[in-house]
């Protein structure tokens, strides 16, 4: 690239070659996908695709409840310690969710984490009816504080992003949104960055594969409902400049994170080479489009690709390399005039890095020795169905020599039913119940006819069950 600069000292050389180099660098239309990148402190657009076309939130929704929520508490109109209960409303809200039963009470600070790390859409329900005493009451605030931020093209209808008519954003609203977050709850921001949570014995990663992974990713949220596509709100930090990156409608949860870190590493090495591309002028100030958002139902939950409407994404298919992947005529055209980079696919790849989960859990704030044995029972009430169902097992084996019957159904089976109150009971409880038929059998009858009939009836309930 040095015989590039005397050519460039010369004025109308330079011009020549300027023009040249936009129509390479103009960013791609993306018919599919919502793509933008600001930087946090200013708000100068560095990329807009799409940028200000309505589009279906889900689960970046949580971002504004997370936001109305810890401007209460900072405002001293709640507290992190405080207690919300889980409503039948609550309780009822589809995946993903942490399942509790309705009455069951938690702090403001453990449902945070749970809503926005595993995008629990219950917890979002708990937050909004403690702050707005309703579900609407707190969409009225979502709104409020929406319409105060200049998010022009942003309706909210609930504080999770399950589809519901009116539930609509834009990337331009969300760069907004995040700046917000970063402007007016520094204290709290780490809420939308942390890496883990562990309830028990479960262990959850954050949905936003950016966290762990990305160096110096340090927030926000993702989404996903079939008519959206995969979003998600990311951000991150090199030598103390902070970009915000916006993806909207993208194929996987894999890819959304491997977009939006192609979208920060280009922002983060354009610092040399802004003369090469036109203002895009702040975010604040892109031109909304007057559209009905994109439905995606079709590509992304039609056919053969049929997925539930939750952001749990296993997809771990790492992108190819190329246009395919993500990487514009803009990331060829300035990669002689900058070190070179891995690529975000290559990022992304691995596991996020080692870190202490957060421990939530149920009921008043617990430090010490009551956390340790808080932790303690939330473990055991999730190893009853695997425990009951050995148990049941073992014990109908001694049947058959009758003198161990009473014994293992007074000491297993009746603590081990106990317990089981979620969703995993019904599969402990079938296999018992098949369980038991046999071990009667051999008293009753001849065990030959007896036993096919007892192995034929758990076949057709397991396949239902997966």
């Amino acid at each position: 690239m040095h015989f590039l600069r005397p050519l460039l000292r010369n004025p109308s050389l330079k011009w020549i070659f300027v023009g040249a180099a936009l129509v390479v660098v103009t960013p791609r239309a993306a018919s599919a996908e919502a793509l933008l990148v600001v930087e946090a402190d200013t708000g100068k657009v560095l990329q807009a695709d799409n940028a200000t076309m309505p589009w279906y939130p889900a689960s970046v929704t949580k971002m504004m409840t997370a936001y109305v929520t810890l401007k209460a508490v900072k405002e001293g109109r709640l507290t992190l310690e405080q207690l919300v209960t889980v409503s039948p409303v609550a309780a009822s809200q589809s995946p993903s969710k942490m399942g509790f039963r309705p009455g069951t009470q938690v702090t403001v600070e453990n449902a945070l984490a749970m809503m926005m790390v595993k995008s629990a859409n219950d917890m979002a329900v708990v937050l909004a009816e403690g702050v707005g005493g309703s579900i609407d009451g707190f969409s009225a605030l979502m709104n409020q504080n929406a319409q105060r931020l200049g998010m022009t093209q942003t309706s909210y209808v609930n504080p999770n992003g399950l589809p519901a008519d009116g539930q609509i954003t834009s990337a331009r609203d969300l760069a907004i949104l995040a700046r917000a977050i970063i402007r007016d709850l520094p204290e709290y921001e780490y809420f939308y960055h942390i890496p883990s949570i562990r309830f028990g014995r479960r262990v959850t990663n954050n949905f936003n594969h950016l966290i762990g992974r990305y160096p110096g990713a340090d927030g926000f949220k993702t989404g996903f409902i079939c008519a959206s596509g995969y979003n998600l709100v990311g951000s991150a930090t090199r030598n103390g400049k902070r970009l915000i990156a916006v993806v909207l409608g993208s194929t996987s949860g894999h890819q959304r994170a491997v977009r939006a870190a192609q979208l920060l590493e280009r922002g983060f090495a354009s610092n040399g080479l802004g003369w090469l591309r036109p203002s895009l002028g702040t975010v604040d100030n892109l031109v909304p489009i007057d559209a009905s958002p994109p439905n995606l139902r079709d590509e992304m939950c039609g056919g053969k690709r049929k997925r539930p409407a939750s952001d749990e994404d296993e997809d771990t298919t790492i992108a190819s390399s190329g246009s395919a992947s993500g990487e514009s005529p803009a990331m060829f055209f300035t990669s002689g005039l900058q070190p070179a980079m891995p690529k975000a696919s290559e990022m992304l790849a691995g596991g996020p890095a080692a870190s202490e989960p957060m421990v939530v859990y149920t009921g008043p704030k617990k430090t010490g020795p009551a956390l340790i044995a808080a932790v303690a029972v939330d473990s055991e009430k999730q190893t009853p169905a695997k425990r009951g169902k050995r148990s049941r097992v073992a014990a109908v084996k001694p049947d058959a020599g009758a003198a161990p019957k009473t014994d293992a159904k007074a000491s297993d089976a009746k603590p081990a039913a106990k317990p089981v109150r979620h969703a995993s009971a019904k599969p402990a409880e079938k296999p018992a119940a098949s369980a038991d038929k046999p071990a009667a059998a051999p008293a009753a009858a001849a065990p030959k006819p007896a036993k096919p009939k007892a192995a034929a009836k758990p076949k057709p309930d397991a396949k239902p069950a997966g």
